[in-house]
């Protein structure tokens, strides 16, 4: 079989992939599962604080998961998703398999995905012909909010909020080992709006001005952490799959609440609030909010 016989089926079985893949999110009711990222959308969505020519280095392919204006051009596993994408396609098809040297792809970096700056069609014939990783010229593109090559499109208003409550609230800096990463996307609100409640109350009792970072460690010292070791001593996060150790934290302060506003009693504790919580069913949010 010659070069052009090879990467016409080449081009054909990558085409049929890209069906397959389409059809099966759809039937799975989740396409945005196969949507390749626009480079835009996640940078608009993240904020960058700053822009770093980091230079050349081996990239792997598995970790390019977005376009500088080509996202519509190639799925989520740079498949090509039009047909008139097929001219240069197969002619970068050809060169790869006779070994001939390619420049480096251009490509922007964000937390621990890429995106492409300037060579899909060269990521789509790699990925295609099992090429592990690529030769890159990278600048990193920095942001508070962390990203893995996990992310997918339906992430992104998490990701816009996630930097929103960070905005508010340096909880990144004066607080890295709490994990932020909430299963309601309402939640980063509600946190932020919880945690400038407690900086009121201490200021009040306090009768003082109280920096962002006391409030913070204060909230965190008194209300955050005792609930958060409960939570894991008490092992409560086998109860609820797929939650988090703050999902959890925020049901517990939201639900203790609302029982005491129910009770009218105050003393109403978190451990008595947990205890409700798990008594309403594994896996589900606490009705009410408070």
């Amino acid at each position: 079989m010659d070069l052009n016989e090879q990467s016409d089926r080449d081009f054909s079985r990558a085409r049929r992939k890209a069906f397959l893949r389409r059809i099966g999110a759809y039937l799975r009711r989740d396409p945005g599962s196969n949507q390749l990222l626009s480079f835009d959308e996640v940078k608009g969505a993240l904020g960058i604080v700053q822009q770093v020519h980091i230079g050349f280095r081996e990239v792997p392919v598995s970790k390019i998961v977005g376009s500088v204006g080509r996202h519509r051009d190639f799925d989520r596993a740079f498949l090509p998703s039009k047909p008139d994408l097929g001219t240069r396609w197969k002619r970068i098809d050809q060169l790869m398999h006779r070994a001939e040297d390619l420049p480096p792809v251009s490509l922007f970096k964000i937390g621990d995905a890429y995106f492409v700056n300037d060579g899909n069609h060269r990521v789509s014939v790699a990925r295609q012909q099992g090429v592990e990783t690529l030769d890159a010229d990278v600048v990193e593109l920095r942001s508070r909010v962390p990203v893995d090559s996990a992310l997918t499109a339906r992430d992104l208003l998490h990701k816009l909020e996630h930097r929103h409550l960070l905005e508010r609230l340096p909880l990144d800096r004066v607080l890295p080992e709490i994990k932020i990463q909430f299963s309601d996307v309402a939640d980063y609100r509600r946190l932020a709006t919880f945690i400038e409640a407690h900086g009121f109350r201490i200021s009040q009792l306090w009768r003082r001005y109280v920096s962002v970072e006391e409030i913070l460690r204060d909230w965190y010292e008194y209300g955050y952490r005792p609930i958060a070791e409960m939570i894991r001593e008490e092992r409560i996060l086998d109860a609820f799959p797929g939650r988090t150790e703050i999902d959890l934290y925020l049901w517990i302060v939201n639900h203790r609440e609302r029982l005491a506003l129910e009770a009218r009693d105050e003393r109403i504790s978190h451990r008595t609030a947990k205890d409700d919580i798990l008594k309403q069913g594994r896996g589900r949010r606490p009705r009410g909010r408070a």
